[in-house]
């Protein structure tokens, strides 16, 4: 028989899963307290939270949700970050993190209801963020249109230089 507060725990975690757009697993072992409050920051502030929970207990709230087994990746120690926004910002915070700190291992995670290990959420993360996409595709959109726009003006540009070349070449006279 189950008892109450892990069953509590399941459903807190069940909770979680229910808003997310993805989820990373973690090793944390050998970071101080100082380091996981910094982590956690950096989580917030890519609108994503974290949590520790046992392994046990996310792979009950994983079939419950139906969501895929992460198998090996929930083995040891693992701390779990909810990406309620950008899944690629939260992955960066951590790859971030990760890069100063050598103690924080990523195990891997999971988006869109399909599991990663730890080279894809490393892919993930070098991926540029939404906002630079956006960005991006509103060049490729608009540079076509600025093209057309010059070439369009280049006939009237080059006549008034001419008028205003000659209307100078008189008044020099």
């Amino acid at each position: 028989m189950p008892n109450k507060h892990n069953v509590e725990n399941v459903a807190k975690i069940a909770e979680e899963l229910q808003d997310i757009t993805a989820m990373w697993v973690i090793d944390y072992r050998g970071l101080t307290v100082k380091e996981v409050e910094t982590l956690r920051r950096a989580v917030r502030e890519a609108d994503a939270k974290m949590g520790v929970y046992k392994n046990t207990l996310m792979r009950l709230a994983l079939e419950n949700a139906e969501l895929p087994e992460l198998g090996d990746i929930l083995s040891g120690p693992s701390a779990f970050v909810f990406a309620t926004g950008d899944p690629v910002a939260s992955a960066k915070a951590i790859k971030d993190f990760a890069k100063k700190n050598e103690n924080l291992v990523i195990k891997g995670g999971m988006m869109d209801g399909v599991a990663y290990g730890a080279a894809e959420v490393e892919a993930i993360a070098a991926l540029p963020s939404r906002e630079e996409l956006i960005a991006k595709l509103l060049g490729t959109i608009s540079n076509p249109m600025v093209k057309m726009v010059r070439v369009c003006n280049g006939p009237m540009e080059y006549f008034a230089r001419a008028v205003s070349a000659i209307a100078d070449q008189k008044s020099a006279a």
